[in-house]
């Protein structure tokens, strides 16, 4: 049996809430005075937190797997990554409130900085240009025209945008234009399959006007496509869990990914300030509560250790008015590891704090990758991690007779 069907069969319904609070990209490696950005910083509230709880490390995907965010979210929700491959562009698109259909294919946009003379990628993020002007690009490729099939442009944030085509018959086995890495040139689009084919010919279409458009544009002239997909249709967290369940995020693509299992999605800001009061002022009405940290994910990948140590330690200053909430489980991970080291995402595992008001404590009194290598929680997997949040909270009944 499926660990999704085993939850819809044993989860019961009680009061108690709970709180998964992912800070993106937290898992780091040693750097300064040889710690972790995590364990660098200054975290007297987590470290306090930890004597009551119980810790561990946990795997996103498989050991040795590096995860994209979709797939690192998607197992911390309790839905194999293996198994149900999200699209980026999906998530970007529901992230920011576009309706998609069977008919629809989306795809997350990165406006980047190509060498007007040689045309390889120099910046792939353009700089980090700002929304506005992101959206004024998006305003301009929102012309770009294509028989057979109806082209949705729309801004998401800083230096991203989502494209949405619509027409029958676009399937979305396709590859990306990034080449991940500077130095070299965008990708065209190819069909892994023969049914892609016809996406993949106006993908290509819409790429060559695009570049067109934005050719004399500094520093945002060129793009790529990532995360070509469709909307796999998941089953939603009431069916699997039983919950009723909010996400707090600043970012559209947490947002989208937090849309796509069914979740209400709560204005909550810009800031983990405004997220904290979004938190309390929606206490009331939810029963588990999905709470996201965007930034220090970005701090890793611009490699600026301190800027993610900063990060952490203003995270740590809410733990308190958190705990004033007396939530019945607390989870405090990430979703995958972003060593400002590597300037990346990672393989390697994330610390894990697991606090309820029913746990087994074990002996460790810090919150930290070396310290979570003691923990009682052992090795788990992302996917481990709803199971033993419902157990915790009373809402799986027994397995078997």
């Amino acid at each position: 049996m499926k660990q999704i069907d085993l939850m819809k069969e044993l989860h019961v319904s009680s009061d108690k809430k709970i709180i998964l609070l992912v800070m993106d990209g937290l898992g780091g490696l040693p750097g300064k005075e040889g710690k972790t950005e995590l364990e660098a910083a200054r975290t007297p509230n987590m470290d306090r937190l930890s004597r009551d709880s119980i810790v561990g490390l946990s795997t996103p995907v498989a050991p040795g797997i590096t995860p994209g965010s979709g797939p690192g979210h998607l197992s911390l929700f309790g839905y194999d990554p293996l198994e149900h491959q999200i699209g980026r562009g999906v998530l970007e698109a529901l992230g920011i409130g576009m309706n998609l259909n069977p008919k629809s294919l989306a795809a997350r946009g990165n406006f980047c900085s190509l060498d007007p003379e040689t045309g390889v990628i120099t910046d792939r993020r353009a700089g980090r240009i700002p929304t506005e002007k992101c959206a004024a690009l998006v305003e301009r490729l929102s012309a770009i025209t294509i028989e057979g099939v109806d082209i949705i442009v729309r801004p998401v944030k800083d230096y991203r945008f989502a494209l949405v085509l619509e027409a029958d018959g676009l399937a979305g086995a396709l590859t990306e234009t990034d080449p991940q890495k500077t130095g070299l040139k965008p990708l065209a689009v190819e069909a892994l399959n023969d049914e892609s084919r016809k996406s993949a010919d106006f993908l290509n279409q819409w790429i060559a006007k695009a570049f067109a458009i934005l050719k004399d544009e500094r520093p945002a002239n060129g793009c790529t496509l990532r995360g070509i997909a469709k909307d796999p249709g998941l089953p939603s967290y009431a069916e699997v869990y039983g919950l009723n369940a909010c996400a707090i995020a600043t970012y559209p693509m947490y947002k989208g990914i937090s849309r796509l299992v069914g979740m209400e999605v709560l204005d909550a800001g810009d800031t983990i300030a405004s997220e904290i009061e979004t938190l309390k002022a929606s206490w009331n009405r939810f029963d588990f509560f999905f709470f996201h940290v965007k930034k220090t994910d970005s701090a890793g990948e611009d490699g600026n250790f301190d800027a993610k140590v900063k990060v952490i330690e203003e995270t740590d200053t809410f733990i308190p008015q958190i705990m004033e909430l007396d939530p019945d489980v607390l989870i405090i991970t990430g979703d995958h590891s972003t060593p400002s080291a590597l300037k990346s995402h990672s393989w390697h595992e994330l610390p894990i704090l697991l606090y309820a008001k029913n746990i087994r404590r074990d002996m460790v009194t810090t919150f930290g990758e070396v310290a979570c290598m003691q923990g009682g929680l052992g090795h788990i997997r992302h996917t481990d991690i709803m199971p033993i949040a419902m157990a915790h909270a009373d809402k799986l009944t027994k397995y078997g007779a």
